[in-house]
């Protein structure tokens, strides 16, 4: 009757009904209280259910019953890295590593505690053991390659990407180029970046631009009296950012047409580049070249120290949907000083938990005096600071986000497309940026060539944000 009782708590923890498998698991365990893998895996579920005093209650009351049982050390070290306890968690999987040396997930573990503890050299050791017992461990792989990347050995990087992609059978495959492309790019070699970064437009992958089989790319070359479509690809931070590169486009040719996101539509007609801005359900009109709006800058052979990065390239629009109500909003604010503020992006960015942080964090900004507060957040989530104006219920688009840019004094923002919108109309932003950040922020450095008016606020170590707040503070406290 008992095992069954267990069972039945491993069958509704497999199929992800936590709330039932973690009561058959108590009542398993009110029957057999001295059952040490019981009590881990009721830990492990509780970690997962976001329950961390249950969770290390459990786990030790099961090393309580079997010293060294491997699934409780487990499920307590990976308890203490979410509390960021990565020195205590570092020594639980190095004790389950001297107990059973082939743990390379345990291994993995240990690398990532000593990681984001700053300590570089025992990491690459320690991932040295983890890639040698599995050679394809993508990772390893992954985290080997940062590491390599803050220690500034970008040919190592780009060795270990080729060593990595051949022990998948992948030498040279469009994954192999792209990988290489993005390490290029946060080294700031743009031109080693953007041939291998044409490797994007074989993959698989959201956010790929339309092809037109039956019209040449174009190569950059001159087009006189001719037409030229853009299309936009990947997100709506890239079509802005790249969004530049129009007017180097315009200057080779006739007419240039450009099919963006719907959102930015408005905007985007603002740049001097563009004749026509199309959306995707806008029927296309007669065009002669075709080219995607992220190949530009390699047609270009775009080097950082000939970015064009002058600002504005983009306007607030003249017509704004919403602009009586916006401006109704900011008027009672005249004579204090206007700060956006924007804490999360889209949850459907592949990094948003990396990139946004929780509102809390930004509580110390409300020492600031003599601030009116603004937020440009969309979706649930608590005031950070006394007293802020919420924006989003009046921003129907980019347009709207725009004219309410152009109010403010000061933006500070996680890395968003907002970012980029501050970044092409002049508005002075402060950016947080993860400690490995995406490539177009670089690696150690306060400014952005690409946007001359962000200053850059970077986590000193994986998931610390308060230094990187406190610092914002400070600096605008002086």
């Amino acid at each position: 009757m008992n095992t069954q009782l267990l069972e039945a708590a491993h069958r509704l923890d497999t199929a992800g009904r936590w709330p039932e498998a973690a009561e058959a698991y108590r009542a398993f365990l009110t029957l057999e209280p001295r059952h040490a893998g019981a009590w881990a895996d009721l830990g492990g579920l509780l970690l997962v259910m976001e329950h961390p005093l249950e969770a290390r209650e459990a786990c030790q009351r099961a090393l309580e019953l079997a010293p060294g049982l491997p699934e409780a050390l487990t499920n307590l070290a990976c308890l203490l890295v979410t509390q960021r306890h990565f020195g205590a968690a570092a020594e639980l999987f190095a004790k389950i590593l001297a107990e059973d040396p082939r743990r390379n997930d345990a291994r993995l573990a240990l690398a990532d505690c000593q990681w984001k503890q700053g300590q570089l050299p025992a990491a690459r050791a320690t991932l040295a053991g983890v890639l040698a017992q599995d050679p394809a461990s993508p990772d390893g792989h992954r985290m080997l390659c940062r590491i390599l990347t803050e220690a500034g050995e970008p040919a190592r990087v780009l060795e270990e990407v080729r060593r990595h992609f051949a022990a998948r059978g992948l030498a040279g495959a469009p994954e192999a180029l792209w990988e290489e492309s993005q390490f290029s790019l946060l080294a700031g070699d743009l031109p080693g970046a953007w041939d291998p970064y044409e490797s994007r437009l074989g993959l698989d992958r959201p956010g790929r631009p339309q092809t037109h089989p039956h019209h040449p790319r174009w190569q950059g070359e001159p087009f006189p009296g001719r037409t030229l479509l853009v299309e936009f690809e990947q997100g709506l931070g890239d079509t802005l950012m790249f969004a530049r590169f129009l007017t180097l486009a315009k200057a080779r040719g006739g007419r240039v047409l450009l099919r963006a996101q719907a959102e930015l539509a408005g905007l985007l007609a603002t740049c001097p580049g563009v004749d026509a801005v199309l959306t995707p359900g806008d029927p296309l009109p007669p065009f002669d070249l075709h080219v995607p709006l992220l190949s530009l800058p390699g047609l270009f052979r775009t080097a950082l120290a000939d970015l064009p990065g002058e600002v504005p390239y983009l306007r607030i629009p003249g017509q704004v949907p919403h602009r009586a109500a916006l401006a109704q909003l900011l008027a009672p604010s005249a004579g204090r000083i206007r700060v956006g503020l924007a804490w999360a992006g889209s949850p459907a960015h592949g990094r948003d938990a990396e990139r946004s942080l929780p509102p809390a964090l930004l509580a110390p900004l409300a020492a600031l005096s003599g601030v009116a507060w603004f937020s440009f957040h969309f979706g649930p989530g608590t005031a950070p600071v006394p007293g802020l104006i919420p924006l989003a219920p009046h921003l129907a688009d980019f347009s709207d986000s725009a004219y309410a840019l152009g109010a403010m004094d000061l933006l500070i923002t996680v890395d968003t497309a907002l970012a980029h919108l501050a970044g092409a109309l002049g508005v002075p932003a402060l950016v947080l940026l993860h400690h490995f950040p995406d490539w177009r922020w670089l690696l150690g450095r306060a400014d952005s060539p690409w946007y001359p008016t962000l200053r850059l606020y970077r986590q000193p170590a994986p998931g610390a944000w308060a230094p990187a707040i406190q610092q914002i503070l400070a600096d605008l406290s002086s």
